[in-house]
């Protein structure tokens, strides 16, 4: 694309070339580059309603920085370079997705039409879905990227820094009490994974059923249901919870023969997903709840440790003394990934309270719960969509870390609200 969309372009449609090189998620920071000299040269800047709030929580995590070096207690571990380099890589993606918002914002209908950015978001939701089905079907699928190959290995090695640039297609955990493949291309984790693919189920309805033709929507409803297989697949329960309440989002603030339309195309679903194989397994993993302790220990750990510097944190996670199960835990032979959890995986909330204090979970929960109430009364599809996707936000942050991919599409998504205004 040319004219000035073409980052954006760039990002949303030649993801999988990224995360073929390595960078996936970390393109936007890359990106965020060319954003910024092209955005410095269209001064002045217009900035969105609730800028001060993300400019806050900005310099609320460089100020975290001075206790990097700090064990709480319950925790253990000492500063090195891995922990310099998570919150290095975290403070940059804070700067780039804001950069990013403030880029599409200052972009004119005409550079880059609403339509066609919401399409982008489609095109990337048929690679998800694309990366998906990789996953369920040749789970063992991965290579060694260009960026890896170029990192010294005490950077490569890091299983956090690993994750982000070594592209694999799925996950294999013990999630039904045996080894069982959970999708994960193109992004970096199973739960990633879902969290995005939702989001992208949002705008890809938007631009492919409800602005689109006969023949876009055939081959939206095509694959829609192929999704059906790995969204049952990444055995995500937040993932599903999210979906069930984005229909009843729908269904309520909706009218008339939409309603109508809708509430019949969930009921045709329902009853061709009950008849699926897929259901047998939605129904096996519902049985198996493992992660519940092990989501516990490490929240009620989390908010212990944070108690002890609740106004600005740690500035990275900490490994927590022992697990739900015992005192002593590491890694062994039969389960090389075991050992002590980190604070903060298991929800972008938890994460800001362990790295920014309760103070900057709460600029974070305020800069969407305002995108919400701002933009309430707008009934465009837009409009309905980017409220939606604010409120899925504010019910992953409880289950999935917003780092790396899914902040990313969150910002977008806020971006398309205020340009809609």
């Amino acid at each position: 694309m040319r004219g000035p969309a073409w980052p954006i372009a760039a990002l949303l449609v030649g993801y999988p070339l990224w995360w073929a090189l390595g960078f996936g998620g970390l393109s936007v920071v890359v990106l965020a580059v060319p954003m910024a000299v092209l955005l410095w040269r269209r001064r002045p800047i217009r900035v969105p309603p609730g800028f001060g709030l993300w400019v806050l929580l900005l310099a609320g995590y460089l100020v975290s920085a001075m206790m990097l070096a700090e064990t709480p207690p319950g925790t253990y571990g000492e500063l090195g370079p891995g922990r310099v380099v998570g919150y290095a890589m975290r403070l940059a993606l804070y700067t780039a997705v804001l950069i990013m918002a403030l880029y599409l914002g200052n972009l004119t209908e005409r550079e880059l039409p609403q339509l066609r950015l919401v399409r982008m978001l489609g095109v990337l939701f048929v690679t998800t879905v694309a990366g998906g089905l990789l996953g369920v079907l040749v789970p063992d699928f991965s290579f060694t990227s260009p960026v890896e190959l170029l990192l010294p290995e005490w950077l490569s090695g890091n299983p956090f820094v690993q994750n982000l640039i070594q592209p694999t297609a799925a996950q294999t955990q013990k999630v039904l009490g045996f080894s069982s493949p959970r999708p994960e291309a193109p992004f970096e984790w199973a739960n990633a994974w879902g969290s995005n693919v939702s989001v992208l189920l949002v705008w890809f309805v938007v631009g492919w059923w409800v602005y689109g033709g006969p023949r876009r929507r055939f081959a939206a409803a095509v694959l829609i249901a192929l999704a059906a297989i790995p969204i049952v697949y990444s055995l995500n329960r937040g993932l599903w919870i999210g979906l069930g309440l984005a229909v009843v989002y729908l269904i309520v603030r909706v009218g008339g023969r939409t309603r109508a339309a809708l509430c019949a195309a969930v009921a045709a679903g329902a009853v061709a997903f009950a008849l699926s194989p897929l259901a047998a397994m939605f129904a096996q993993r519902l049985d198996k709840p493992h992660s519940n302790d092990i989501r516990a220990f490490t929240v009620t750990a989390t908010l212990a440790a944070a108690g002890h510097s609740p106004v600005i944190g740690y500035g990275n996670t900490r490994n927590a003394l022992g697990s739900h199960r015992t005192i002593t835990t590491g890694k062994t032979e039969w389960c090389p990934t075991c050992g002590h959890p980190p604070l903060g995986s298991d929800g972008q909330l938890w994460l800001l309270i362990i790295t920014q204090g309760f103070t900057g979970a709460a600029l974070y929960v305020a800069f969407f719960v305002a995108a919400i109430r701002r933009h309430w009364r707008d009934r465009s599809p837009i409009g309905l969509a980017g409220v939606l996707v604010m409120g899925l936000v504010l019910l992953y942050m409880f289950i999935y870390d917003g780092l790396v991919t899914p902040l990313s599409l969150y910002l977008i998504s806020f971006a398309l609200l205020w340009r809609n205004a």
